[in-house]
């Protein structure tokens, strides 16, 4: 069962936080040019350019003058979920995504609206979305941008007017009670391309094509092998099944593999790269007993974008155990090492490994740790991890560093020519994990396994044990030719947003604690900062409008580790902040968090806390947090609900109000008496964290 980690613990709660948690636990370089390349200091593609640098050239920000930038403008998203997306800038007008997959285009002058379209998402695509009802962008080509809706549909609109052109259902009937899009399409070669998530729901990832004119499919590659009593799709996939053992009928669950974030391109040699998610379920040997990679989980994939073609792979974590996807950005740009110049890609992904690999074949060239692990004490030669044993064992909980949350997650990541340096946000949430002996299959749902009653498939244990390894955001430099560390900056919280390099040798980042800084990029000295009114994860923009550099991020605090605890002492809605140097806007006015008391006064039978536990761990507990140990996030915490809430807890669980909004509808999946049960778990949870007087 999950305890969740709270940034800044109430006085007097850490004694009895320990006995709940107890309770709870017994559960040189160059830039790629290309043809999305931004001239004139736009942004015109999710990455900056097609390699996804995150590097702009403008340079009218500086170290020297940093301290003078002023609001310029702000635009209210009217979100109250997780904001993670990249803002493109086209021909004078921003176009950026909120919770729900809302576009929004905006006058960069003016911060005024020009249109929004809603895709009109149904609010029970929510049960679906493990990660929060989010969305990462837009993709823009030729007078058109395309959005990809949290319920799977890939749409392109009028660039000036907002007006569907057309719309495509993305996903396959398998996929339907499953998958979510959270990701931004890109356009390589005149196709739209768009994968999607959903691993932890069960089923096979893939990722498709259109032709971005007409919405036609031109593609589709999937990323593991499918039933293997039929045929395989092509031989990529026919290679990738002598890796899985099919006693453990893995294309039952699915196998995982979701595409939900990282796609870059290479013009010069035609490939494009994808990152490749986790497996379902999350343990090995209960998808593929017999052990095995299990490909493509966990790797790079490199493919051709007119057709879709396997050309090579790259896997970081073989026989992926531990929800290590490598989804997280790539890089691609050229280093000189050992004296020569090599065409490379950049990798920074959960398992906790900096990785530079060759980009013409796929060699591993290094990997170094960014943070301290302990599932692996390096790579050999030949691009294998040297594996802790310990790290797979099934027998008892291991506290697995990085956990399932990553050493790195989604959060962008950019680099700089000039200073030679990649920049990331890097973290350590505390979780430990255990294979479950009790799970026997994709649609498993008992007490006691992580959310499976709204679909989760992990066959894994979380936390059945307390973790013991300390919590930690941080923002690092690395020099990926040394394979080392360069500078830091430590923060008060992990999730924090991701970056932005400038050739104004800037760095710019927004915080959990809800801060937007600005760093030298060079050495890490801070160089200004200002606050945000809620926690920081998307990654900032810069573009010029007549003659002025702006920077501009979009705020919302989120994701999956947000819905359920914070960083900061605010809740402002979604807003997009705009700067420049002398800009003098008035800031919004900034909300703050309102944590309330912990409930009280309501009857419960302390005999139903021990089985409302194991509820409560299957239905609530990534949503909600630990009743009165968490903080909440963007969703609340529900030991500080007031008491008539919790009193009438089934009026909300059962077709309940806020169903309208993304809540799971629990009707006909939890009866009456197993609500009256994490009724009591929430209310004894509370009483046991409670000061003593």
């Amino acid at each position: 069962m999950l305890t969740m980690v709270s940034v800044r613990p109430r006085d007097g709660a850490l004694p009895a936080r320990k006995r709940i948690q107890q309770a709870v636990f017994g559960l040189g370089c160059l830039v790629l040019g290309s043809a999305a390349f931004a001239a004139g200091g736009e942004w015109r593609s999710h990455g900056y350019d097609d390699a996804g640098t995150r590097f702009s050239p403008l340079a009218q920000i500086t170290p020297d003058n940093a301290k003078e930038l002023g609001l310029a403008w702000s635009y209210d998203l009217h979100s109250s979920r997780g904001v993670e997306a990249t803002p493109l800038v086209v021909d004078g007008v921003m176009y950026v995504t909120a919770a729900w997959s809302i576009v929004h285009a905006i006058d960069v002058r003016t911060g005024k609206k020009r249109w929004e379209y809603d895709p009109k998402v149904p609010p029970e695509t929510g049960r679906k979305a493990c990660c929060d009802a989010v969305n990462r962008g837009v993709a823009y080509h030729e007078g058109m941008v395309y959005v990809a809706s949290l319920d799977g549909r890939l749409i392109a609109l009028d660039a000036a007017t907002g007006e569907k052109r057309w719309e495509q259902d993305t996903l396959e009937a398998a996929a339907k009670d499953a998958a979510t899009i959270t990701g931004a399409p890109r356009v390589f070669k005149g196709k739209v391309i768009i994968g999607n998530g959903g691993s932890e729901l069960g089923l096979r990832g893939y990722i498709t094509a259109y032709d971005a004119k007409t919405g036609k499919q031109a593609w589709r590659f999937y990323t593991v092998p499918g039933d293997p009593s039929k045929p395989y799709e092509n031989a990529a996939m026919e290679m990738a099944a002598k890796t899985w053992d099919p006693s453990g009928k893995y294309w039952e669950a699915g196998g995982g593999g979701t595409v939900w974030n990282s796609m870059v391109y290479d013009p010069e040699l035609d490939l494009m790269y994808i990152g490749v998610g986790n497996g379902a379920p999350w343990a090995h040997l209960a998808r593929s007993p017999g052990g095995g990679d299990n490909l493509f989980l966990s790797s790079i994939v490199a493919l051709r974008p007119e057709t879709g073609e396997y050309v090579w792979h790259y896997q970081e974590t073989p026989g992926e155990n531990w929800d290590y996807t490598a989804t997280q950005d790539i890089i691609l740009t050229d280093l000189e090492l050992d004296g020569k110049k090599r065409k490379v890609l950049l990798h920074a992904p959960k398992n906790g490994f900096f990785f530079v690999v060759d980009r013409t074949n796929g060699e591993f060239i290094s990997a170094k740790n960014f943070v301290d692990v302990n599932w692996a004490t390096g790579y050999d030669k030949a691009g294998r991890p040297i594996e802790n044993p310990e790290a797979r064992r099934t027998d008892k909980p291991v506290e697995v560093i990085p956990s399932v949350f990553g050493a790195h997650n989604w959060h962008s990541m950019s680099y700089s020519p000039q200073t030679g340096l990649a920049y990331f946000p890097a973290q350590y949430v505390p979780v430990t994990l255990q294979d479950d002996k009790n799970w026997s299959g994709p649609r498993d749902n008992k007490p006691g396994q992580p959310m499976s009653g709204v679909g989760w498939n992990t066959a894994k244990l979380v936390n059945a044990e307390a973790p013991k390894a300390p919590a930690y955001g941080r923002l690092l430099a690395w020099d990926p030719v040394a394979q080392k560390e360069v500078w830091r900056q430590e923060y008060v919280s992990p999730w924090n947003g991701g970056t932005l390099a400038t050739a104004g040798n800037v760095v710019f980042q927004g915080t959990a604690d809800a801060r937007f800084i600005a760093y030298d990029a060079r050495d890490g000295k801070k160089l200004w900062d200002t606050a945000t009114g809620s926690g920081v994860v998307a990654a900032p923009i810069t573009y010029e409008v007549d003659g002025e550099q702006y920077v501009s991020v979009a705020v919302g605090w989120g994701g999956v580790y947000g819905q359920y605890t914070r960083g900061s002492d605010f809740k402002s809605p979604g807003t997009v902040y705009t700067f420049k140097l002398g800009g003098t806007a008035p800031m919004p006015e900034q909300v703050a968090y309102q944590l309330g008391n912990l409930v009280q006064g309501v009857p419960y039978d302390p005999a139903d806390v021990a089985e409302g536990t194991l509820l409560y761990v299957s239905n609530c507990v990534f949503c909600h947090g630990v009743p009165g140990v968490d903080k909440g996030g963007n969703l609340p915490n529900l030991g500080y609900r007031p008491a008539t809430v919790i009193d009438n807890l089934e009026r909300y669980v059962f077709n309940g109000p806020l169903v309208s909004r993304g809540m799971p509808d629990f009707t006909g999946k939890l009866t009456s008496e197993e609500v009256r049960k994490i009724r009591a778990f929430i209310l004894g949870t509370a009483d046991a964290v409670r000061p003593k007087q």
